[in-house]
């Protein structure tokens, strides 16, 4: 690839990027969005947090070692749900994630 090749595409990616978050902000500048929409919004970084998640947590071949191991993060996952829940702490469940996770596999 040529160096005017990639000024192109580097130059034509920027510009998108800038377009779709620069131009939303001014249009949307001082107006109330309906509440509808603004709960909407509200799902995007949970829905993004869960996809990462899932990602770590399930794999096609998390069962190639056989069932116990594989299923390991999806218990620790589990006990993190429950401490989350109780807690609303994200230290406690980072912490109960790690010593969860270790101790799962010294079984």
């Amino acid at each position: 690839m040529s160096l005017t090749e990639f000024l192109i595409v580097w130059l034509s990616c920027l510009a998108t990027m800038l377009a779709c978050r620069c131009i939303p902000i001014f249009i949307l500048k001082g107006r109330d969005l309906p509440e509808s929409l603004r709960n909407a919004l509200n799902l995007i970084p949970p829905a993004a947090f869960a996809a990462l998640v899932a990602n770590d947590l399930f794999s096609p071949t998390m069962f190639s070692t056989g069932i116990w191991p594989g299923i390991i993060p999806v218990v620790a996952a589990l006990v993190v749900v429950i401490v989350a829940k109780t807690t609303k702490s994200l230290i406690w469940c980072a912490i109960t994630g790690v010593v969860t996770y270790a101790l799962l596999t010294l079984i």
